[in-house]
């Protein structure tokens, strides 16, 4: 091989209802990071936790992320106009399995409310405050693309998500 590894055994098929397994073990193989989402609701503060955010324009400054349709959430975020999205840190785990486990997990939470009532969580390795532009359908998920209003970021190391495991980036 050029890059002077060994040959790793490949495992090649064709997606189809069969096998999401291993198209979700395939796209396990895209090390991302791990945000939550959160947006104001008639019951409350609600977030999420999701890895499928993703920049997609400087100018308008747009970003996007992909919750799934038939997630119980995910009525509170196709009718808000405004949220959230927090990019975790590596000491934020806890705040990963807090949200993936219940959209109200905030007590004890450090955090203010925006003008527009939504959740901001304190000392996020970034957060970006959204108003949504539009909502695509993309498959068992939809795909939200909202424009940035304001933004915030520090240093530190990110909380990350590879091969259905959470993880962190040092260096």
């Amino acid at each position: 091989m050029a890059d002077g590894g060994s040959e790793m055994m490949m495992q090649a098929f064709k997606p189809d209802p069969t096998n999401t397994r291993a198209l979700r073990d395939a796209f396990g193989r895209f090390a991302s990071g791990i945000t939550i989402v959160t947006a104001a609701s008639d019951d409350g503060p609600v977030g999420i936790t999701a890895n499928s955010f993703s920049s997609l324009s400087l100018d308008p400054p747009l970003v996007l992320w992909s919750p799934d349709a038939k997630s119980r959430r995910f009525p509170y975020f196709a009718a808000a106009k405004h949220y959230a999205i927090h990019v975790l840190a590596v000491e934020q785990e806890a705040l990963c399995h807090g949200f993936s486990k219940s959209a109200f997990a905030f007590d004890g939470l450090d955090m203010d409310l925006s003008a527009n009532g939504v959740p901001l969580i304190k000392n996020c390795l970034a957060r970006f405050e959204c108003e949504q532009r539009i909502v695509y359908p993309g498959g068992d998920h939809k795909i939200v693309v909202g424009e940035v209003m304001a933004a915030e970021m520090r240093d530190g190391d990110a909380l990350t998500f590879f091969a259905g495991q959470i993880r962190s980036l040092e260096g």
